[in-house]
Parts: structure tokens; sequence; C-alpha cells
């Protein structure tokens, strides 16, 4: 397999370690159909909720096994990160139930109801210009001042452990799934699909959705090789940031194809899942929906597992609203 020597991954056991050590502080969320939206793809869809996930996102699975896994000489100095938003939170969330500090630098562009959930947590924000270089050269000032432990977003060992856990719950919610989707930014959730399910349901196949104002993933998966833009614009706000050398790994051995969806897409695709399952979702969960109508030659006749990956909107700024 390419690309994956000394990159200190994690490994299937190393999610089941996950699972059970965060089992206190997380949701097993639930799946959730539409036969209105079975019609309209031509396809079986069971979306995995994870919008209804402790702190709002999937991030909280990731963040908690982190911090949970952490001495108590470790945790004394807390932990820090940089994040556009879910996974701040989460962090800060998982903090606060250890009772450690956490810093977080977060972009002043984030949405407000992430930053008002960072700080509700407990997290001490610091913010930073709205690219991946700003983010990470405020963010070293902030790690060597503070000397709290990094917890990457998602280029992180115990990160994608964490994150593994999702679909290991998915496959026990829903039997012989064809296809599970998920979106893609920095692809910390395709990982973790693809550590959990090249081992546990290698036949299942692993599609990633990005914008494609944001396609650095999808260019990168046919390049062979990581493309990195450095401040994409997008509505699906949590998709910004480039892949690392460890979420590569996974995503260039595991993944089937990364597909994408245009900004008007992705809105419509959110209107449509919240007017008709009626549940509150993120534009970045609306974009594996937004693939799977646009493709229908790709998912028809398939059962496929679909992961909502957050619910953390700012109401007052809907991308239906703007204007």
């Amino acid at each position: 397999m390419k690309d994956m020597i000394d990159l200190d991954l994690p490994t299937y056991e190393d999610m089941l370690a996950a699972r059970e050590r965060i089992a206190p502080y997380v949701h097993r969320t639930p799946v959730l159909t539409s036969r209105i939206l079975d019609e309209m793809s031509g396809a079986e869809l069971h979306f995995k909720c994870e919008n209804f996930q402790k702190a709002g996102a999937f991030k909280v699975r990731g963040a908690c096994n982190a911090v949970f896994g952490l001495s108590d000489e470790q945790a004394r100095k807390g932990v820090a990160t940089h994040s556009s938003g879910n996974h701040a939170l989460s962090l800060s969330y998982a903090a606060g139930r250890r009772g450690i500090p956490c810093h977080v630098v977060m972009p002043r562009t984030a949405p407000q109801a992430k930053k008002d959930a960072v700080r509700g947590y407990g997290g001490i924000i610091t913010e930073c210009e709205p690219s991946t270089s700003s983010r990470e050269e405020v963010f070293t000032g902030v790690h060597e001042r503070t000397g709290a432990d990094f917890v990457h977003p998602y280029n992180d060992p115990r990160v994608i452990a964490g994150q593994g856990t999702c679909s290991a719950e998915l496959i026990e919610q829903v039997d012989d799934l064809d296809a599970v989707i998920a979106p893609i930014g920095g692809g910390g959730m395709i990982s973790g699909c693809c550590l959990t399910l090249s081992r546990a349901a290698p036949e299942v196949a692993i599609y990633a959705a990005e914008p494609k104002e944001a396609d650095d993933a999808a260019r990168s998966f046919r390049a062979g090789h990581i493309i990195a833009d450095d401040a994409p614009v997008t509505v699906a706000d949590g998709l910004k940031v480039p892949l690392k050398e460890r979420t590569w790994a996974f995503v260039s051995n595991h993944v089937t194809d990364i597909l994408t969806a245009t900004e008007e897409e992705i809105v419509d695709a959110m209107r449509l899942t919240w007017r008709t399952m009626k549940i509150v979702m993120e534009p970045s969960c609306a974009v594996p929906l937004a693939v799977i109508l646009k493709n229908p030659d790709v998912f028809r006749g398939r059962r496929v597992g679909v992961i909502v990956t957050g619910g953390n909107v700012d109401l007052d700024k809907l991308p239906w609203m703007q204007g």
C-alpha cells in the first residue's frame, strides 16, 4: 500500500479502544430514512445523523478520544487546536468534561454560532485570517505560549480512530450497505470510514463528497498526490481545509471516488433535507446528498449510508437568506 510507511497511522484495534474510551461522553446517533429522497435519488438512503451528536457534530468522537487518552501529566497544560468550528467546539466540550483548558485558533469569519458554542464550552479563542497559512502561523504562537497538547482537527491518529467509531455504529444499525458517503475537507471522517470499513466491511464502497469551489481533495485523488488550496471560498465552511499525509494515506488507498457539487447544488440539497427530513444540518453536510442527486447512475439501486456530519448552523445567516 502506497504512502503508509512511518506515518503513525491508527489501527482497527485503536478504533475499538476509542469506542470504549469515548462511550460515556458521546451519543450513539440515530439513522433516519426518507421515502421522498429515496424516490428522488433512485437509491435507498440511510442518514447517520451526527447532527444529533454531543456538541452537534461527529468531531466530538475524535476530540474525546484524544482528550481522555491523555495522561494526567499531559492533560495538566490542556489541549490546543486550530479549527473553523466543529473540531473547536468538540475539543472544548471534551476538555470541559475533563476539566482542563482548551485553546482554539479560529478564522475571524467562522460562523458566530460556532464561536459562541466554543466559548460556551469554556474554550479560549484566538482569531486568525481565513486561510490555512494564517491559521497555522497564529496557532504556532498559541502552542508555544501554552505548552498545551496539540490535537490536530484531522491529521492525528487519535482523532481518526475516534471518527472511525461512527461507521462502526452505522454498519451495526444498517445491514448490507453497498456504499457509504461522507463530506471531505481535511479527511478525518473519511479516514475513519476507511479505517473501520476496510476491516469490518470491505465490500462497502467509500465515496467522498466535496464542494466544486474547494475541490483540492478531488484533484489530489486524480493527480495521485496532495494538492492544497490555501483559502478556498465555499458555503460549506467545514470543508475548506486540505488533506494531510495521514488522511491522504487512507483516502488514496481506500476511497472509491471523490465527487463534487456546485454551491447552488449544495444549498438546494440543504434546503431539501431540511424540508423533507425536518432536521437541522450544515451546508457541509448537504454535499453528499447533492452529489448523490447529481450522479444517479453511480448510486441508483444501492443501499447507501450517508453521514450527516453536523448541525451547528447560524440560524440568522442561512445560505438561502443571503443576497
